[in-house]
């Protein structure tokens, strides 16, 4: 019989329990500050119907190229959820008794059949937190102040970078960029930093923008005065969507300099998010070391997205941030960031597994983590598993012990032994 060689799906892979315990804590840690904001927990479906997520309210057409679809047996059309923002707009348009302004948090898994770099995967966990119901840009002063605080307990120094999408593209359309080509001279320009001034300007260029209008992009890229909102002013009588941008964004700054959280949320002009769901405000968050250059969350204002999907033209001002969990686990993986001993107990038997086993379930019915050794190890071996697994307390049960309703405790840190009385 031949033997199978197992391999993972590429762009997927497995988390043995040492790695999977630091993404737990990770999870766990999330989780406690996004409740700690009020937010509410929700579960949303892995499997959507195709008409749903490529809904022009959804990733766009980038996002929508690297989505996985298949059909049921009922020749159903469908799709493997590529985020957590369209099936959350999808709740919010068929609970219309929700109560205003809705906060929610979800942790799950999404799909893309994208490029695979260190820290994207094909297959990973998304941890998003959104906001429904709020039109100031309070909403997104305290979700970047969130991100903040759920780095500051990873021990990740994090810059957010931020910018306006009415901003962006009313300068583009003052530029006379055609309307035709705006997404795609928004995903050029989000290449910036990676790309460089001169690959930015030969792209527009293979994309078909004129001369003219290539040269006032390379003017407002170049300028020394672009990372402040003053040089936006003088544009603001001339394009109403710099203006909302303009006035959006200096709203959010005075929250973030009253907040003291300045420093670390700096202005972009460029950052752009592709993604053709936003009509406002968007940021990105990065480490501060650059040991990854990809985004390690990211988010904004789409505020079309549920009245697109319920067809109305009711407003629902939604802002939302996602956070990386495969993406945080590669940087965690680069620090000393440790999950501590989960056991409170290690159990040994020695010729007492019964006896042992009623140990065990005493123990954790009191509310211990307790583990028990069930394949006969000699005591040495076992006490030398504690030691290399961290384990802090083992309980030792001879014949001795049971005969005496007695167990012995050993610290393994500290070496003390001590006995306590037990009723076998």
């Amino acid at each position: 019989m031949k033997k199978m060689e197992y391999q993972n799906v590429k762009g997927t892979q497995d988390y043995l329990p040492e790695a999977e315990g630091i993404r737990m804590k990770v999870r766990r840690e999330l989780e406690d500050v996004f409740i700690q904001y009020g937010c509410k927990p929700l579960e949303t479906p892995i499997l959507n119907y195709t008409e749903l997520l490529s809904s022009k309210y959804g990733g766009g057409a980038e996002i929508l190229e690297e989505m996985y679809t298949l059909s049921d047996r009922g020749e159903r059309e469908l799709a493997l959820r590529y985020d957590l923002t369209i099936p959350f707009a999808k709740v919010v348009a068929m609970n219309p008794t929700l109560r205003m302004p809705f906060k929610r948090y979800e942790i799950g898994k999404v799909f893309r059949d994208g490029p695979i770099k260190a820290g994207r995967f094909r297959e990973f966990t998304q941890c998003d937190v959104d906001i429904v119901g709020v039109s100031s840009q309070i909403a997104e002063a305290e979700l970047m102040e969130m991100a903040l605080e759920a780095f500051r307990r990873l021990d990740l120094n994090v810059t957010i970078q931020y910018n306006n999408r009415k901003l962006l593209t009313g300068m583009l359309k003052l530029f006379a960029t055609p309307e035709d080509k705006m997404n795609e001279t928004v995903l050029v320009l989000d290449k910036l930093e990676k790309m460089g001034i001169e690959a930015v300007k030969n792209e527009l260029s293979e994309k078909g923008l004129a001369s003219k209008v290539v040269k006032n992009i390379e003017e407002f890229l170049t300028n020394p005065n672009n990372t402040s909102l003053d040089y936006f002013f003088s544009y603001t009588n001339e394009n109403k969507e710099i203006l909302e941008g303009v006035k959006e964004l200096k709203e959010l700054q005075t929250y973030l300099q009253y907040m003291g959280i300045s420093a670390q949320c700096i202005f972009n002009p460029f950052l752009a998010r592709g993604l053709e769901i936003y009509t406002g405000t968007i940021y990105e968050i990065f480490l501060s070391n650059k040991e990854i250059t990809s985004s390690i969350g990211s988010g904004g204002r789409y505020d079309n997205a549920i009245a697109g999907l319920i067809g109305t033209t009711e407003s629902f001002s939604t802002v939302g941030i996602s956070f990386g969990l495969d993406v945080i686990y590669t940087a965690l993986s680069n620090t000393d960031f440790k999950v501590d001993g989960e056991l409170d107990y290690y159990i040994i038997p020695l010729q007492t597994k019964k006896e042992a086993l009623l140990v065990a379930t005493s123990f954790r019915r009191k509310g211990y983590k307790v583990e028990l050794e069930m394949s006969d190890k000699k005591l040495g071996k076992a006490l030398d598993r504690a030691n290399k697994e961290g384990i802090q307390n083992v309980i030792i049960i001879g014949e001795n012990e049971v005969s005496n309703n007695r167990i012995k405790i050993k610290n393994m840190i500290t070496g003390e032994e001590r006995t306590e009385s037990f009723s076998f």
